[in-house]
């Protein structure tokens, strides 16, 4: 990917506290802390990241 990651928190952060979600690259997800973005972050295959959201957005979470 020759591009930035384009580096977004979620509409319901409401402070800096959170992780930020680069998901512009079609081959990962990548995901850091918002409090020390100098560390590694994980990163995860697009369909296991939408599994991941389909699942925190279920009522029940």
């Amino acid at each position: 990917m020759n591009e930035e990651l384009n580096w977004r928190t979620s509409s319901h952060t409401k402070s800096d506290t959170c992780v930020e979600v680069a998901d512009n690259d079609p081959a990962k997800v990548r995901i850091r802390d918002t409090k020390d973005r100098g560390l590694p972050g994980v990163e995860a295959g697009p369909k296991a990241w939408a599994a991941f959201i389909d699942y925190v957005r279920r009522p029940a979470f």
